[in-house]
């Protein structure tokens, strides 16, 4: 007999961050979680995901994982563009909801989910997917080493990724991919990115290196964005943006509590070198903390806390952390239970996660258009 605070979960969208992250962690979490429905648009995709997460019922057609009865919480592992209007969907449907980050692309569609979570039926609510925010390392070791930090004189907030095929390629995940998606889709998906993109750009002709930045931002800014602001608060300003698709940066003002303002660098990016370099690091007067991030497509690697600082004898002392060997997305899921079968409260939710789009719209306009 299952668990009674066993939750029945629907996947849509069993691509790559599904079949690679989310699916062995659901698995190995079976305790917790029991996948009963499993949609995406490739029919071949699902067929293949559904033997081999043994999931029950599978379907084309995300509306049928909404309705499912069995179904509790609905995993949204799609593309951007369709994050909002399924949420709104399942949330209309009284289901709890985890969306990956982003939640969306723009500051009007994030704000019709935070809406539609206000009148849902049965009090569903919305768990947003900033893994890294989850990290054991980063919850303890990192945390509590910024903690003893006075004044923060500078940080650093880092994202070259290199190329995910290669770490996913090495996952022991076998993922698949598909192409056979009904002839409507890109069409379809097309037609909603020009609407985020009219709503992120109001009143402009949106060019192509606009969409990029859009994107980017959306995708692999928002793990960093997102940790920044956990870490250091809300930007007072972004004093410049440096816009060179494949790599974008920033410098942003920060504000201590005694008043004075540091800077901080944000700079992130893709090339074709497979070196996951994902690091924040934060400068005080006598004391540097860095939490260094590997690559979340394989499983376990550790999360480094590292502290370099001068001893009682002046010396220069370095220090290395792990807090556990935990991957990120199996710490974030046992959060996740906990607030959907306990009701803890959600710490990634949808208003928290709309700051993010704050901060991208700061940048855009410092960028020169908005």
């Amino acid at each position: 007999m299952s668990s009674p605070s066993r939750l029945g979960v629907g996947i849509i969208g069993a691509g790559e961050v599904f079949q690679v992250c989310h699916g062995p962690c659901l698995l190995l979490l079976s305790h917790l979680f029991k996948i009963e429905s499993i949609c995406d648009l490739s029919a071949k995709t699902v067929d293949h995901c559904a033997a081999k997460f043994f999931v029950p019922h599978k379907t084309t057609t995300p509306q049928e994982v909404i309705d499912h009865p069995n179904v509790e919480v609905v995993f949204i592992l799609t593309s951007d563009d369709s994050h909002a209007p399924l949420a709104l969907a399942s949330l209309k449907a009284g289901k709890n909801v985890f969306i990956e980050k982003p939640v969306s692309l723009s500051l009007p569609s994030v704000q019709s989910i935070i809406d539609a979570e206000k009148d849902a039926p049965g009090g569903a609510r919305v768990f947003v997917g900033y893994m890294r925010r989850y990290a054991p390392s980063y919850l303890q070791a990192f945390k509590r080493e910024i903690a003893t930090i006075p004044k923060i004189l500078y940080a650093r907030v880092r994202d070259f990724s290199g190329p995910n095929a290669q770490f996913v390629n090495q996952s022991g995940t076998f993922q698949v991919k598909n192409a056979d998606h009904p002839p409507s889709a890109t069409k379809e998906r097309n037609t909603r990115l020009a609407a985020l993109f009219a709503e992120a750009f109001p009143n402009q002709e949106i060019t192509d290196e606009m969409k990029r930045y859009c994107c980017f931002l959306g995708s692999l800014g928002s793990h960093d964005i997102s940790l920044m602001r956990e870490t250091l608060g809300f930007p007072e300003k972004v004093d410049g943006v440096s816009v060179n698709d494949p790599f974008y940066s920033a410098i942003m003002t920060f504000r201590n509590q005694d008043g004075s303002t540091y800077s901080t660098t944000y700079e992130s990016g893709i090339d074709e070198i497979p070196i996951f370099d994902a690091h924040i690091a934060v400068y005080g007067a006598k004391k540097r903390v860095t939490i260094k991030y590997d690559s979340p497509y394989v499983k376990g690697l550790p999360i480094y806390v590292e502290v370099e600082e001068l001893n009682e004898q002046g010396e220069i002392q370095r220090r290395t952390m792990v807090s556990s060997y935990e991957d990120a997305y199996t710490a974030e899921l046992q959060e996740l239970h906990e607030a959907f079968a306990h009701g803890k409260t959600i710490k990634t939710t949808v208003e928290d996660a709309k700051q993010d789009l704050q901060i991208y719209d700061m940048m855009y306009k410092r960028w020169g258009v908005n």
